[in-house]
């Protein structure tokens, strides 16, 4: 059950970068969608939610490795 938490947690933040990476290229190609007014808001959302889901994911894998100590020394706690 753990488990199945563990992988939502992680597949949201996923589909959100997912959604900017999708975003921004649809900014790109001139395709507006309904909730942005322009392609500079439709961009600057997609950037945030690509970002957003990738510092994620990335802070996840890095607090579990850490717990484990499979990092470098210069990232292990004190």
């Amino acid at each position: 059950m753990i488990r199945i938490i563990a992988l939502l947690i992680l597949v949201i933040p996923g589909i959100a970068g997912v959604l900017g990476i999708k975003l921004m290229r649809d900014a790109l190609f001139g395709i507006i969608h309904p909730p942005f007014p322009n392609f500079i808001v439709e961009m600057i959302g997609g950037l945030l939610l690509f970002i957003l889901g990738f510092a994620f994911i990335g802070g996840f894998i890095f607090h579990r490795d850490r717990k484990r100590n499979k990092v470098q020394k210069r990232f292990r706690n004190k």
